[in-house]
């Protein structure tokens, strides 16, 4: 519990968030979707992330952001990273355990409210974001700038979503046209950064209940200076 502590600073107490601009980033809201003996998006990890495995290194410190159930954040740990998983759902957070144990790696967990999280407290080699976009517009600013600040020098941040066009498929993420993503909106919150790959296409899911069928999906790989 005290290297949780010293990872999440005053952010362990936040598991009582509630929503800001949305009514997603709440704890009672993804405790409620994951209260189920199932987990909701799968136990594999996300086929992007999969496919970018030849950026990794095994020692890698890595941080897994809103890693729900656990699948990208054990998944990193099998290829030998030291994975920090933060999300703001302490039931996510008990599969997200059972499911490293299960696998036989070693998952930190951090329970925190991402909009209020000290970003800074830790320094990671990547950050990870796989779906991310229970936020809207404000919170999704200060998630993304975050990601950004903790990142060490040559550090990637590896981002994969659904585009605005995800709404003519309705085959999973949010209902809300702020909350997708475009090339151009990457582009401007992550100019900063070096981006090495960013690709908008469809293809077909196959994770989980929710994200299942033709999806309208975006990938973004960007070093930071």
């Amino acid at each position: 519990m005290a290297e949780n502590d010293k990872l999440s600073g005053n952010a362990l107490s936040a598991c009582d968030a509630v929503g800001r601009d949305n009514g997603l980033w709440d704890d009672n809201f993804w405790n409620q979707r994951y209260a189920t003996g199932d987990y909701v998006y799968g136990t594999a990890p996300n086929a992007f992330l999969v496919s970018q495995a030849h950026r990794f290194r095994p020692g890698m410190r890595v941080l897994a952001v809103a890693d729900g159930e656990g699948r990208n954040g054990v998944w990193l740990a099998e290829q030998g990273l030291d994975v920090v998983s933060v999300d703001v759902s302490p039931v996510g957070q008990q599969k997200a355990k059972a499911l490293a144990a299960a696998r036989s790696v070693n998952l930190i967990t951090v329970c925190a409210d991402l909009g209020e999280w000290d970003w800074r407290n830790a320094r990671f080699d990547a950050v990870v974001g796989i779906f991310i976009q229970f936020a809207g517009p404000a919170l999704r600013r200060k998630i993304f700038s975050g990601m950004c600040a903790a990142l060490n020098p040559g550090g990637l941040v590896i981002l994969h979503g659904y585009r605005e066009e995800q709404l003519g498929y309705a085959t999973g993420g949010p209902s809300a046209i702020e909350h997708l993503y475009s090339e151009s909106l990457l582009q401007n919150a992550f100019g900063e950064l070096d981006i090495l790959h960013l690709r908008s296409y469809d293809a077909v899911l196959d994770e989980g209940q929710r994200h299942c069928g033709p999806s309208a999906l975006i990938d973004l790989v960007a070093r930071k200076r």
